[in-house]
């Protein structure tokens, strides 16, 4: 069995070389029309045959405990791209481990040694679930959940790809099927219409399909289905904006429009018009009565601060006719004031009902005196109110750039760049605390060296770092571990320069040498993966948290340190697990 499938193996080994030296000759400038139909209709047919294994695949790796193989294992299977024989494949089969592995499942072995994308691993597992079968918690395999559709698969003359669409349609609405025989019956209902569509005319069958489901939802639909779909979810970055898409249950709903009635009330607490004017300037830098008032303004926002003479001075020059204007402020390079804000009526609608949720999420804040700090706990969340917790903020300033007086020199733990303006009104908010990193993303802030890791040392890490310090890993540093790069036990200190952030499972697998930490002097902690997961070796940072442009410079610094390092002109510790 062994050979049979090392040869299957071998097979799409060959058919990969193949398909790219096709590719490259097909690829002429020169290729007749004819040729050029039959090179797009062929790789249709094997984009159609690869969309069929896919899933298979990966149920294959969930079925066989892939993820389980040990580290030896592991680079056994890397090495096979050197050595494509079917003594090499023969010997790759591999030996799982009932100690901890580098990868907790299928799912995590598929996003982070295949670099799958986390939606595309997701659905491919909910295709094998439906069409192929699923695996229960004592390894048992168990019957498709679509078994009319799993049949339409494995049937050549069918798109597949026509069969995963359906499949991911009738998936969506899983929750909505009651959990009784009329249910069960409702779904093996739907499932016949799907596969009628499909066999009968397959470009329709789409836009049909959709129909279906979007009658079956738009009924009396169970409570399970509807928390299923209900959510805040963050849709990224449009026309400048962060866009956002709220999902709530009616009775949630009633509470927002509740809370927008008061809104649109002056006489209440929520629609106090001077609060909520104050609270959109605590992002936008608008100026308000707080504001104008030289009494309350900070010295470093003052507009008429110079280094050499002091807060507040201004020297006269020697020759005032020829005097060149007073450099810009740094926090704010347009000299050109901003235009008083309009009136609360003024405004849209839809900006008012932001203002006032905005507003609500700060009401620890505004509890307290404009322009003060209140008192923060453990967790970063404000105790000014109890009961309710607020966010921390932190806003991570390049110094160089500051200097240098470029427009993008902040952006916060999430990622987001601020402009001038909003950086200088909101180091004026309460519970926001700005942390200066020096050119290598260090934080400034060392603290002292100590058993446990401090408060601030914590705050700094958390802001400088923003998440996991393993590459890919989504987990933000809220949810992180302080780890010790230096051990206590053995002698180490508790220094800032020798911490690093890690999750709770990337945290026990760097102790365990699944990866190590590389420390370099004057820059943040570094991580090396093991050969059989990076074969480049090469020193990385995990950008997931970072904004584009700082991604671009960590990782052309990470290059960088590598070159040094592998040239040996470079002094690195590889951190011992």
């Amino acid at each position: 069995m062994s050979t049979a499938t090392a040869q299957a193996l071998l097979d799409l080994a060959t058919a990969e070389e193949l398909i790219a030296s096709a590719t490259a000759v097909l690829s002429t400038p020169d290729l007749p029309a004819g040729h050029a139909l039959l090179f797009a209709q062929l790789l249709e047919n094997l984009g159609a045959t690869q969309t069929r294994a896919q899933p298979r695949a990966a149920h294959a790796l969930r079925r066989s405990g892939a993820h389980k193989l040990d580290q030896p294992s592991l680079q056994a299977i890397a090495d096979v791209a050197d050595d494509l024989s079917i003594e090499a494949l023969e010997a790759a089969q591999g030996h799982t481990t009932a100690g901890r592995t580098h990868y907790r499942s299928a799912r995590a072995l598929m996003h982070d040694l295949l670099n799958i994308p986390r939606s595309t691993v997701n659905d491919r597992l909910v295709q094998a679930d439906c069409l192929i079968g699923s695996i229960d918690d004592s390894g048992t395999e168990q019957l498709p959940w679509l078994p009319q559709l799993a049949q339409q698969f494995t049937d050549v003359s069918v798109d597949p790809r026509v069969v995963l669409g359906a499949t991911m349609k009738l998936h969506s609405a899983r929750k909505d099927f009651a959990d009784s025989a009329d249910g069960e019956q409702q779904r093996h209902q739907l499932e016949s219409q799907t596969v009628q569509m499909i066999r009968g005319e397959p470009k329709s069958a789409r836009k049909h399909i959709g129909d279906l489901i979007a009658q079956l939802k738009a009924g009396k639909r169970p409570l399970k289905a509807l928390l299923d779909e209900v959510g805040l979810f963050r849709r990224g970055v449009r026309k400048g904006l962060i866009e956002y898409h709220l999902r709530v249950l009616p009775s949630q709903a009633e509470v927002i429009e509740s809370y927008f009635a008061a809104l649109a009330n002056p006489s209440t607490l929520a629609g106090n018009r001077d609060a909520l004017a104050e609270t959109e300037a605590a992002f936008t830098g608008e100026h308000t009565a707080d504001w104008d008032n030289e009494s309350t303004k900070p010295d470093w926002a003052s507009e008429e601060t110079d280094p050499e003479h002091g807060v507040g001075e201004d020297p006269a020059p020697e020759n005032p006719d020829t005097a060149e204007p007073p450099d810009p402020d740094p926090f704010d390079p347009d000299e050109t004031p901003p235009a008083p804000p309009p009136a609360w009526e003024d405004l849209k609608p839809e900006r008012r009902r932001l203002i006032g949720l905005m507003a609500l999420l700060m009401a620890d804040h505004s509890a307290s005196t404009a322009g003060t700090t209140g008192t923060t706990g453990t967790n970063g969340t404000n105790k000014n109110r109890a009961g309710l917790a607020t966010g921390q903020v932190s806003i991570i300033l390049d110094d160089e750039k500051m200097l240098a007086r470029a427009p993008s020199y902040a952006v916060t733990s999430s990622g987001f760049a601020l402009s001038p303006g909003e950086v200088r009104a909101a180091m004026c908010s309460a519970g926001i605390y700005p942390v200066i990193l020096n050119g290598d993303c260090l934080p400034l802030d060392l603290g002292r060296a100590q058993r446990l890791f401090s408060k601030a040392q914590g705050r700094a890490l958390r802001a400088a770092y923003r998440g996991c310090s393993y590459p890919g890993c989504s987990m933000p540093a809220a949810r992180c571990e302080l780890d010790h790069l230096d051990a206590w036990e053995k002698g180490g200190c508790t220094d800032i320069t020798s911490a690093a952030l890690g999750c709770p499972v990337h945290h026990v697998e760097r102790h365990c040498g699944l990866f190590h930490a590389v420390k370099i002097p004057g820059c943040r902690p570094m991580v090396l993966l093991p050969r059989s997961v990076d074969p480049e070796q090469k020193l990385r940072v995990n950008t997931y948290f970072m904004s584009p442009d700082e991604a671009i410079k960590a990782d052309q610094h990470a290059d960088r340190m590598t070159e040094l390092w592998k040239a040996g002109k470079l002094d690195v510790e590889i951190v011992a697990p």
